[in-house]
């Protein structure tokens, strides 16, 4: 079992930048691949970041390449998502989630994650 405590989020203005944690407890973090998603108002939960077990292996959605970096500390069980050059749309509950994983890649795919945090909020204005 794994609790992930998420924080981070906020208000920011266009063009600047947030970094979320994601605190895991237990002690097998390292065993499992971490991927972050959001929701804004209205529309359903999409994809942004995973990092497999290592942080060897990492996929971002379109939109954010070159903004946001996912990284991990296996060492502090923590995850995290640097988010610079933040634009209006990407306003949303930030979630990070994690699920038990032997394969190199990690998933893209929400149904793949059986652990959630609670999510955070972050709020861009124009």
């Amino acid at each position: 079992q794994v609790q992930l405590v998420e924080s981070g989020g906020g208000l920011v203005q266009a063009g600047g930048s947030l970094r979320l944690s994601c605190a895991a407890s237990g002690r097998t973090f390292s065993s499992y691949a971490v991927g972050w998603f959001r929701q804004a108002p209205g529309k359903e939960r999409e994809f942004v970041a995973a990092i497999n077990r290592s942080g060897g292996s990492i996929y971002y959605e379109d939109s954010v390449k070159g903004r946001f970096t996912i990284s991990r500390d296996n060492a502090k069980n923590t995850g995290y998502l640097e988010m610079n050059e933040l634009k209006p749309e990407d306003t949303a509950v930030y979630y990070c989630a994690a699920y038990r994983s032997v394969e190199l890649l990690p998933s893209r795919w929400a149904p793949s994650y059986d652990y959630w945090g609670q999510g955070t909020q972050v709020t861009v204005s124009s």
